[in-house]
């Protein structure tokens, strides 16, 4: 049940997700949706941890309520890059 309404609010562009962006390389990732701030939040150190264990650098992170059309946004790779982690 919980599910079907985070998909709901995400739908809605109500759900809140974990944007980190990073300086090296040059991405934008974005986890969730999560249906609270406070659930994002408590989520956000693992996906930091994770990110820094693949060797990123700079990181800039916010929790924010938007709708991303993708999960990875991969800007050192140019405009011609096909993202296959694409939102469903």
């Amino acid at each position: 049940m919980k599910e079907f309404v985070i998909n709901q609010f995400n739908s809605l562009g109500l759900a809140f997700w974990v944007e980190i962006m990073t300086e090296i390389p040059r991405c934008t990732y974005y986890f969730g949706p999560f249906l609270t701030e406070d659930e994002a939040q408590e989520a956000e150190p693992g996906y930091i941890e994770d990110i820094e264990g693949e060797g990123a650098e700079g990181l800039h992170v916010a929790v924010k309520r938007c709708q991303p059309e993708y999960l990875t946004v991969a800007e050192d790779l140019g405009p011609n890059f096909d993202n296959p982690l694409k939102w469903a």
